[in-house]
């Protein structure tokens, strides 16, 4: 009697943690709903930011859209910071918090191990029409954007065929104009803005 209890709680445990992959998965694989007072950017656009941002204007800068609750952000730091790793000295970096929790400099500094900026101002996700994490806005030395979507097509960013960041820093550092991305990077998945609903 007691072995078929433990076989029956261990066949629905596994079940239901089973469809909450499923269900994960599924969701992620969902476009995020965008925004009713949502205003598209279009490449090329000039973006207004603080010009502190800038550590070095000869460089590119990339924004990354991080919010420290959603799952798909956390999945995401790895990639990020192999980015970092491989570009960082041809491009500036800075990541955007998004998240109506607080959070110091440091506390989303150590989670990256890394000491790059921080941003806790909303208004950037607006001005480079972002509304979910994560997301890139990559934008040239004279602040147009090149580039606002996705990192990868992977949910854990593991997919070097569709390696978007990549894909994109490389066109802009190669002075690329005519660089073209599909629906797959430009359409926004992950979590809405500010909080991490799916």
């Amino acid at each position: 009697m007691k072995k078929t209890f433990v076989i029956v709680w261990l066949v629905l445990l596994s079940t239901a943690v089973g469809a909450l992959f499923w269900y994960n998965d599924l969701q992620y694989r969902l476009p995020t709903p965008i925004p009713e007072s949502y205003k598209a950017v279009k490449p090329g656009e000039h973006i207004s930011l603080n010009k502190n941002l800038y550590t070095n204007r000869s460089r590119p800068l990339f924004l990354h859209f991080f919010n420290p609750d959603c799952p798909c952000s956390r999945f995401n730091i790895k990639q990020f910071k192999a980015i970092v790793e491989q570009y960082g000295q041809q491009v500036n970096f800075a990541i955007v918090i998004m998240s109506s929790k607080h959070f110091t400099e440091s506390e989303i500094q150590d989670k990256f191990g890394m000491n790059l900026p921080v941003i806790f101002d909303p208004s950037v996700a607006t001005a480079c029409g972002v509304y979910s994490t994560p997301q890139i806005a990559l934008l040239d030395t004279d602040s147009k954007l090149y580039y606002r979507g996705n990192y990868n097509v992977s949910r854990y960013c593991t997919d070097e065929k569709t390696s978007f960041a990549k894909i994109a820093i490389n066109g802009l550092l190669t002075q690329h104009t005519r660089l073209t991305f599909n629906k797959l990077a430009l359409v926004s998945y992950g979590c809405r803005l500010p909080d991490c609903h799916n």
